[in-house]
């Protein structure tokens, strides 16, 4: 093994985040977690010396850099910053709500922005550290009824991929990494899902619905595979910008960009047109 690192990963309780803290423990690495409760925290820590826990809503964002800063000051520098808290919203445009949309962005952006400023500072005095951003390959695609999630994770990949390039000359890696269908709780108990109400969109949504809820838990890929993946991409000295997991995001996000670069040069002529 490359030598022992700590991590800081946020959500640890379930999915991936579970996944990963698991597998960074039984490979020798520290790893410190954020939980909701102090039950979690307790269960967490009975894993070992190496496995401490802090409490921590990534969107009491008034409480994110006290935390971090005790966290640093009782364990050390942490070396992984690992962005995971998150859940995904199922609806409709239309029938979805304004808060339902803040309430997505708070976490799954605002979250971990906020978890990532209070550990920039040491990351580049120190001139070493890597965060890693867990996206989605919806940050790549769309799907019917999850408008909110997609705008989040579009939003989280756009804001990986500036701050890695303002972070590279002080050799701070930042690698957004975006999983495919994996079974984790995202389309089961963690999901929030706007109710229906507008008959115009039962026939084209409806199914959709059913279908993303009969998958949860029988998905392709294996959360402790994704874990082993990322354990992979920490101990290569020169990680890429963004990180595609699973099969089936590989063949939908590559399928997106030949589509997309396809109609870049259908219109071409009126992209130029605007020119001086």
């Amino acid at each position: 093994m490359a030598t022992s690192k700590t991590f800081f990963i946020t959500g640890i309780s379930s999915g991936f985040g579970q996944a990963l803290a698991n597998e960074a423990l039984a490979a020798g690495h520290r790893v410190i977690g954020t939980v909701r409760n102090q039950a979690a925290l307790e269960a967490f820590e009975a894993n070992g010396p190496n496995a401490h826990a802090v409490l921590l809503d990534v969107t009491n964002f008034e409480q994110v850099a006290a935390v971090v800063a005790d966290a640093q000051q009782r364990f050390g520098p942490v070396d992984v910053l690992v962005n995971n808290a998150g859940y995904g919203h199922e609806g409709l445009f239309e029938e979805s709500s304004l808060e339902e949309l803040r309430q997505q962005f708070d976490v799954n952006v605002f979250g971990a922005v906020a978890v990532t400023k209070a550990f920039v500072p040491t990351m580049r005095e120190r001139r070493s550290g890597h965060i890693i951003n867990i996206t989605s390959m919806g940050g790549s695609i769309t799907m019917p009824g999850i408008a909110w999630y997609c705008g989040s994770k579009f939003a989280l990949e756009g804001i990986s991929d500036a701050l890695g390039k303002e972070l590279a000359p002080f050799s701070v890696y930042v690698t957004a990494v975006a999983p495919g269908s994996f079974r984790t709780d995202w389309a089961g108990r963690s999901m929030q899902r706007t109710p229906r109400r507008i008959a115009d969109y039962d026939a084209s949504f409806n199914p959709v619905r059913q279908a993303r809820h009969e998958k949860s838990g029988k998905q392709l890929g294996d959360p402790v595979k994704a874990a082993r993946a990322i354990l992979q991409l920490i101990d290569n000295p020169r990680p890429p910008a963004h990180l595609l997991l699973g099969s089936d995001a590989l063949a939908l996000v590559r399928d997106h960009h030949a589509a997309r670069l396809q109609e870049i040069e259908q219109w071409a002529t009126l992209t130029r047109s605007t020119d001086g």
